[in-house]
């Protein structure tokens, strides 16, 4: 499938049924669910039904991408932007547990971040995590986002929030330049 986001070491691209199985094994190991409030997959069938049914991509034009690595190919995981009923846009991620810790989760919550921002005109992007996942929440700090408030989260009753807005983000570009 098209890449629809590069990074340096990874692309980004629309989920296809042929992703069914590593997704099931990503939401099969209980420490990368541990705090996101969703129920593994039964088996790789519910994984492959969810990716039939899935219409964020045709509905809002972005979504929950699959991370791919660049150089073996593999499926690392996913990170994207989601559009909640009430037009909240999110950024979530999940990486398979073997790859945590290499950076893979900031370098494309960044390019999601950018990509919001800049191809598709996004204003504001929230970024949310348990507050005792301690690893969710400095990414939402590398890529820049602010902490905004407390609250529940898709079943997750202690939540920290995070926000960064356009304006945030262009200020932080000018800095680094």
């Amino acid at each position: 499938m098209k890449a629809i986001i590069t990074s340096e070491r990874f692309y980004l691209r629309e989920k296809s049924i042929e992703d069914a199985q590593d997704m099931y094994s990503l939401n099969a190991d209980p420490e990368v669910i541990k705090y996101t409030g969703d129920p593994p997959f039964a088996n790789p069938q519910e994984a492959k039904v969810f990716i039939q049914n899935y219409d964020h991509f045709t509905k809002h034009g972005f979504g929950r991408w699959v991370i791919v690595d660049k150089k073996s190919k593999k499926y690392l995981g996913w990170c994207g932007l989601k559009k909640h009923t009430d037009g909240m846009i999110d950024l979530g991620y999940r990486i398979k547990k073997e790859y945590w810790g290499c950076g893979i989760a900031s370098e494309c919550a960044k390019a999601c971040i950018e990509y919001g921002f800049e191809q598709l005109g996004i204003p504001e992007i929230v970024g949310r995590s348990a507050k005792a996942n301690i690893a969710s929440i400095r990414i939402l700090q590398k890529v820049g986002m602010q902490y905004w408030k407390d609250d529940t989260c898709d079943g997750i009753a202690d939540a920290a929030w995070y926000k960064i807005t356009k304006n945030d983000y262009d200020l932080l570009l000018s800095a680094s330049v």
